[in-house]
């Protein structure tokens, strides 16, 4: 393992639109300019693996709001995903950043999809890890928005979710489908500990329906929107056997400019095993290198 790989991140607050944003940090601050966006329920340290091989870059790992170690939104906000997009955008005003290399896994890559084709001159490139974008719906506009009320309510009244220790939620979340390397090392981050036990950070409104789901337009629009080169990972055992998603990845290939795929083994949260990690770095920076020129472009 060399320099790269064994550095430690560093801790990182902002104050962006009112909200206490945290994150994680790795690489030379000259290096060059990565955003990564992790998945739904996870938070910055879901690329601890990943983010110190990727040699040359400083990379910024984001909690995004109601996650991690950043802030909840306000009793009136929501947590849509295009909710996250100004703060994301001012984070790179904060940053002193003009543009940036997007890397999202899951939801994150989703966010991150919206945001480059949103914001095109802000992307430099876009990774996406066993994801691409949001899957297209068809349901009923009306029972998704009756959805949305009832849930927001319903969870903004609600306590958190609390555990008798670490390891009953590392438990919790492998029930769920998530290896124990996976839930084992999500933990810490994701929980506070409170008189008699452990307490999610995360907000509970985050478990509620969005207003509104995209439609096939809707998403075709994003990945036709998207001008810069992407890069799009799937993991062999992860979601791209679901025929919503399955799709994407062929819409993908033909509305995105420039795109690259690739499969890599393991499973959804891939990039948090070391192996798997190192193989996925070295793909990133035989990509950007490729596209971007030299890895000190900064």
């Amino acid at each position: 393992m060399n320099a790269i790989e064994q550095s430690a991140p560093r801790e990182c607050r902002w104050d962006v639109d009112g909200l206490r944003l945290a994150g994680l940090r790795w690489g030379p601050e000259e290096g060059r300019p990565v955003l990564a966006l992790h998945g739904w329920m996870d938070h910055a340290a879901s690329f601890r693996e990943l983010a110190p091989r990727l040699g040359g870059c400083d990379v910024v790992a984001l909690d995004l709001s109601g996650q991690g170690l950043s802030a909840h939104r306000a009793a009136h906000a929501t947590y849509n995903i295009w909710d996250d997009l100004p703060q994301i955008a001012g984070l790179l005003d904060r940053l002193g950043w003009q543009d940036c290399v997007l890397l999202g896994h899951s939801r994150g890559a989703n966010i991150a999809a919206l945001f480059a084709a949103a914001q095109p001159e802000k992307a430099r490139a876009f990774v996406a890890l066993d994801s691409l974008a949001p899957e297209p719906t068809a349901d009923d506009f009306v029972a998704t928005l009756r959805a949305f009320i009832e849930q927001t309510r319903e969870r903004r009244a609600g306590p958190p979710r609390t555990f008798g220790s670490i390891e009953d939620y590392a438990r919790r979340r492998s029930a769920q489908g998530n290896s124990r390397r996976t839930s084992e090392a999500l933990s810490e981050r994701a929980l506070e500990q409170v008189p008699g036990g452990f307490r999610m950070r995360a907000d509970p409104r985050l478990f509620a329906s969005s207003a509104v789901r995209l439609t096939r337009a809707h998403v075709e629009a994003v990945l036709r929107s998207i001008e810069c080169p992407v890069l799009n990972i799937w993991a062999t055992e992860g979601i791209r056997s679901r025929p919503g998603v399955a799709d994407l990845a062929r819409l993908g290939g033909e509305l995105i400019a420039t795109y690259e795929t690739m499969e890599l083994p393991g499973d959804h949260h891939f990039h948090l095993d070391p192996a798997a990690a190192r193989r996925i770095a070295e793909a990133v920076l035989g990509f950007l290198d490729a596209r971007l020129g030299g890895p000190s472009a900064g």
